[in-house]
């Protein structure tokens, strides 16, 4: 159940950096 809680975390993560890329690359208009 650690390592469960930690990949959901980590996926956590990882939406929100990706969610943040997309925001980025509209945001300069690439």
């Amino acid at each position: 159940m650690m390592s469960n809680g930690y990949g959901l975390n980590f996926a956590l993560v990882v939406v929100l950096f990706i969610l943040l890329i997309i925001v980025g690359t509209s945001f300069r208009g690439y």
